[in-house]
């Protein structure tokens, strides 16, 4: 199923949605048509657990193409949030996780030339998260080298300690896009979060696709481009750490938990590799896109404050 966050009218409170054709199934309507109790919002989905899921797949592998009446809005229409859209927990981030974008980032960030041994981990916090077609904020005061990664997201659906990497694709919910844009010129000592961290910094969504209809994560094409120029294309078997290895890695010190979202790395193309180096300014727009999940649409807006 592709999950998504939504709005019927820019008044009405956040709800959960099924993309079906060319509408939008509400989960919990379609679950009173037929006598179900279905959660109004992504992390009850998941909260619940397989099961839940399963409940709403069969409801709606029920409904053919005619949802019962009063329980979908048309997809056009919708406003379209994060899927999650305040995480409980900052966003787990990976970097260096290609092995191209290691040696770009040797070259014009001074990080090691050497390939991690390990994940390289960082954080953003929950009020970076926006929605597809939001604003990406650019504060000149702050930055001048506002850049762009591409990422396929990994949403858990159950956590634990210490997760077995054998077992640790079953404890995926689901995947979407994620875009981690970075100020190059915030990094400090070596820290990363204000870098990474700043309100607008993590476009998510626009959707969530449950993981029984992702067979391969790991071969999934993604791409970005500025403008309409091409700027990332890879796949994400050339992750250096694949995602059971992300999962058991972080699961070691850190305890996850149901509604966790990890950033999985990007690929060689960001603005701070190329030659001349490129960024983005107001005025600009991205797009990013993971196969077979979505796209994310986002301008580039002047956030300077007086």
């Amino acid at each position: 199923m592709k999950l998504v966050t939504y709005r019927a009218t820019v008044e009405d409170e956040a709800r959960l949605g099924v993309i079906h054709n060319d509408l939008i199934v509400d989960a919990e309507a379609l679950g009173e048509a037929y006598g179900q109790d279905i959660p109004d919002t992504m992390l009850g989905l998941i909260d619940c657990g397989r099961s839940g899921v399963a409940v709403l797949s069969e409801l709606m592998d029920d409904i053919d193409d005619t949802p019962p009446i009063g329980t979908s809005v048309p997809l056009s229409n919708a406003i379209l949030c994060a899927p999650i859209p305040r995480p409980r927990k900052n966003i787990w981030g990976i970097g260096l996780n290609y092995t191209e974008h290691v040696a770009e980032s040797a070259r014009a960030l001074d990080t090691s030339s050497e390939l991690p041994q390990k994940p390289v981990l960082f954080t953003k916090p929950p009020t970076a998260v926006i929605a597809d077609g939001d604003s990406i904020l650019h504060n000149s005061k702050m930055t001048q080298q506002l850049d762009w990664e591409v990422e396929l997201a990994v949403i858990m659906g159950s956590g634990g300690k210490h997760i077995a990497k054998e077992k640790a694709l079953s404890h995926v919910f689901g995947y979407s896009v994620i875009i981690d844009v970075s100020a190059r010129d915030n990094r400090r000592a070596g820290q990363w979060i204000f870098s990474k961290g700043q309100d607008s910094f993590a476009p998510f969504g626009p959707c969530i696709v449950t993981a029984d209809e992702v067979p391969d994560p790991h071969n999934l094409d993604l791409w970005l481009t500025k403008n309409g120029v091409e700027k990332q294309r890879s796949n994400t078997q050339f992750m250096l750490f694949d995602i059971p290895s992300l999962i058991a890695d972080i699961s070691t010190g850190m305890t996850m938990e149901a509604g966790d979202i990890i950033a999985t790395g990007t690929p060689a193309g960001v603005g701070a590799g190329l030659d001349p180096q490129e960024w983005m300014w107001p005025g600009d727009r991205i797009v990013a896109c993971v196969e077979g999940i979505g796209t994310l649409h986002h301008p580039i807006v002047d956030a300077t404050p007086e």
